[in-house]
This record gives C-alpha cells, structure tokens and sequence, in this order.
C-alpha cells in the first residue's frame, strides 16, 4: 500500500501480534548520496575558506580564544567544547582563518547531510541534489560558518541527532540510536540548546506512529551515552550554582521585545533563504501528511514556537531543522517535477530559486565587498556578525595609545576594565604586542576569571565609565571610538576614559561589576 506522499506506508500489524516499531520504508533504490551533492558540499566548504581571511575577528571568536586559554569542563555562558576547538585550531596559528576551517566543515557535513536526509525521505537524484543545493544557499548556514562560535557546531549536532534518529526509526536499525545519543552528547558538550531538540524529538515520537520504539531499550540507551558525555559540564554547572540559568534568563529577557515576536516566523523564512519558502511549507507538509515522519513535523513545530515565544530575537536558533524540512520539501517537489508537464522548465525553477536567493543575500553574509564600501549596506548587515568582525585591532590601538599617552604623563594604567567580553578579549588577544596592563571584565565568564592581582590604582575604563562611576572618585572621558571606514556596528562609539580613586579594592567591588548576556 503506497501512501499518497509517494513514501511507503507501514504495514498492519498481525492482530495479536506484539506492538514493534515502525518498520523500515522500503525503498527501490540506495540510500546514497549523489557525488553532485558532494561537490557541492566541497564548494561550500571551498567557498567558506576563501573568504575566511577577509575582514577580521569576530568578538566571539577574540572570547573563546581567551577562553581557550581558562580550559574548565564549563563557562557561564557555554559549555566547554567551542573553547576547546579554538584552543586546537590555535595550533595552525592566531587568525580567522585558522578558527574557521573547523566551522566550514561543519557546514559543509550539513549540506551532504541535508542530501541524505531527502533519500531517506524517499527522494531520487534531483530530489537529494536539490535538498544539498538548497542548504547550501541557505544564509543561515553560509553566515553561520563563517565565524567559529558555538552555531556551527549546534547546527552540525542538531542536523547529526535528527539523521541518526530518522535512519534508527525509518530503516529499522536500531544501534543508530546509540550514534544519535553520542552525537547529542557532544552537542550538548557545544551548546545547551541541544536539549530543545532532545525534548522536542521525544515528544514528536510519543504522539506519532513510532511511539513503540520507545518501549525498546535502543533509545534509553542512547540517552544514557548522551547523558555520560554531558556529565562534566553538569557537574561542573551544579558546582558553580548553575550560572547558565542565570545566562538564559538574561538572553530571554534581551530578546523578547514585541517587535522580535511579531517578526521571529519571517527572519526564520529568511534566514532559511525566502525564494525557497515554498519548499519549507512543502516540506512541512510532506512531514505532516507521511504518519511515519509526522515525528519530525511535530518536534520542527514545537522548536519554532519555542524560539517565538522564549526568545524571537534569535530566529536562527530554530534552524537545526532546516536540513530535515528542507529535505523534505525537496522530496515533494521532485514528485512535483515528475507528475506535471514541462518537467524541464519546473525543474529549472527549483534549482534557480535558491541560486537566486544566493545572490541576493551573499554579500550580506560573508565578506564579499571591500571593507571600506561595508557601511554601504544595509544597516542590518553592520550590526550583524559581518559587521562585528571589523574595528578590533583600531580599537585595540586606541586603547594601547591612551595607555601611552597615561604613562607619558606620569598616570600609568594599572589595570583596563571594559564593559563587554568581546572588548576585553580584543585587548586580550591582539594587544599583546603593546604590553598593557591586565584587562578585565564583569561580563560572563571575564567576571569569574576575577581580577586576579591587578591594581585599581589607575583604570583604563572602556566602554564601562558607566559601571565603575558609582565606585571610583574620579571618572573621566579620554577619547571616543568609532569604527573604520564608517561601519555603524555594535561597537562605534565606545568611550575610553581613565578612573581613579577606588573607594574599595577589586576583590569587594566585584560583586557588584557581575553582567550576564
């Protein structure tokens, strides 16, 4: 019995016989992946690479460079793995490029994941190579390797749990839940958010045809191996009183204004590509209407609402679905292809319209145009991660040429305190050569290194006149920063100023200079 979508229906159980999982759809043809979806897969990487070097550092990437630097099982703001493979890839050198070949990779599994995931979904050649074509143009992704954070590898994880899962469930082997529970595993080593996912999946199965598989031990299993994985940074959380709580809360709150809520559907149609939005409705279809997939329509949902209702101001975060829904989307459309007439000019249609897409949204997402035309763009694409990855060695120059100008006048700093961690891992990282004094922060994980030793005789204040005010006698305001060649991102027009006269020593002020977010 075949099921209107094209993918085989489970068949009846015998009556009497004992309730088992769904069994494998039976499929005339390999699983494979097609060797175009490889290429382009390669490209992406490819493409990735060549761009690596332009532009400069993002601030995350200056932050878990330091942080690669305070190896813990655990941050206040991340679990422990991004800061770790930023501390191997520091063995290839100090540059974007070096931090960001593990991301491309990433991103190019991603894209012959999403290939994979439209086989299992029934789809022949066009339909697999449409699927890789369409992640692979997908801004979200494309943006997101770009800058080596804790993204790439989320939506590498996010994408791998899904895969093994639906190879356990829809091909009936069931050992590939213990690949999916090492994979959540290593997630949730990258990124908490993984655990949206894991709830979202449980619950898909439970109200689905495959809940029966969760009557067998495989998936308990995996479970188990994820937990294992995930356990020093739980430990490490519950002996540092859960900080990560506290982070999520302020995200929350820095997230939720009206108008991210009214927008969150919309930037997550863009941010998938919106010339392809009629392969993400298809796709939700296609999920929805094949009993066994309705799983995966259901968990896809149930992310989607959370994003929009906890945290809309980061839609990208519902997009560890992309690759399944995609697939999905690209299954149907083949079909659509191949039981319509002028099967040419449609499928030009689909395989133009993430090109298309491409085109439109490339220079908004990696660093195509000369830095100095950057502030020509939209304004959205100054303050976002392109943006943010211009300004940190001019910044760390006028921070090092108030510290000389100081000293010249017999003042010299004995401490810099900034009022962000991507500033401070900027003077951390990049002004080593200019021998300023000790930096430090109270935001995230700056706030528990502590100020160690340093002075508060004389402090460098940037960005952060505001907070140490209350606690200085004297604050005064040097020179402000602006960004180069006019680029209106997050980090133009910081204040550099000088404060004196502590009213109390670091160690009792501390306390009080503690921000998440």
């Amino acid at each position: 019995m075949s099921h209107p979508d094209g993918l085989a229906a489970p068949a009846p159980a015998a009556v009497g016989a004992s309730v088992k999982p769904t069994q494998p759809a039976p499929v005339s043809r390999s699983d494979r992946v097609p060797a175009l979806a490889w290429v382009i897969g390669a490209a992406f990487v490819a493409v990735e690479l060549a761009v690596s070097g332009r532009y400069g550092f993002q601030q995350d990437e200056l932050y878990f460079i330091v942080a690669g630097h305070h190896l813990a099982f655990g941050y206040v703001d991340q679990p422990p793995l991004a800061p770790l493979l930023t501390r191997v890839t520091d063995l290839f050198g100090v540059s974007p490029t070096a931090i960001r070949i593990i991301p491309a990779l990433a991103g190019g599994a991603v894209v012959v994941a999403a290939a994979r995931f439209a086989a299992l979904f029934g789809a022949g050649r066009l339909g697999r190579v449409l699927a890789a074509l369409a992640m692979a143009c997908a801004p979200v992704l494309l943006g997101a390797t770009h800058i080596a954070n804790t993204t790439p590898i989320d939506l590498l994880a996010w994408t791998a749990v899904l895969l093994c899962v639906c190879t356990a469930v829809l091909r009936h082997r069931p050992r590939w839940w213990l690949i999916a529970g090492a994979a959540a595993g290593v997630g949730l080593e990258n990124d908490n958010l993984l655990l949206i996912l894991l709830a979202s999946l449980a619950l898909g199965i439970l109200l689905s045809v495959q809940r029966p598989v969760l009557r067998t031990r495989w998936p308990w299993l995996g479970a188990c191996i994820a937990v294992v994985i995930w356990a020093p940074n739980i430990i490490w959380q519950a002996t540092h009183g859960w900080p990560q709580l506290a982070m999520a809360s302020a995200l929350h709150h820095e997230n939720s204004s009206p108008g991210a809520s009214a927008g969150g559907i919309p930037a997550q149609l863009l941010y998938v590509g919106l010339l392809v939005t009629p392969l993400i409705v298809a796709g939700f279809v296609t999920l929805w209407r094949a009993p066994q997939l309705r799983f995966l329509c259901i968990a896809a949902a149930l992310v989607v609402i959370y994003v929009v209702a906890w945290i809309p101001g980061k839609p990208y975060y519902a997009d560890g679905m992309a690759a399944p829904v995609l697939a999905a989307g690209c299954a149907a459309a083949e079909r659509w292809v191949t039981r319509g007439r002028r099967a040419g000019a449609r499928r030009s249609l689909l395989v133009a319209s993430p090109i298309v897409g491409l085109a439109l949204a490339l220079p908004l997402v990696l660093p195509l145009v000369s830095v100095s035309d950057l502030h020509s763009l939209p304004g959205t694409a100054q303050t976002s991660n392109l943006g943010d990855t211009v300004g940190w060695p001019q910044l760390t120059r006028a921070v090092a040429a108030q510290d000389a100008a100081l000293t010249r006048a017999g003042q010299r700093p004995t401490a810099i305190f900034t009022g962000y961690y991507g500033e401070a891992a900027a003077l951390d990282v990049l002004g080593s050569a200019d021998h300023l004094p000790p930096v430090l922060s109270g935001h995230n994980a700056y706030w528990m290194w502590g100020p160690g030793r340093a002075s508060d005789r004389t402090v460098l204040a940037v960005d952060a006149l505001g907070m140490l005010r209350p606690y200085f006698r004297s604050c005064r305001l040097l020179t402000t920063f602006y960004a180069p060649y006019h680029v209106q991102n997050d980090w133009t027009g910081l204040q550099i100023g000088v404060c004196t006269g502590p009213v109390a020593g670091w160690h009792t002020l501390w306390p009080h200079l503690k921000h998440y977010g």
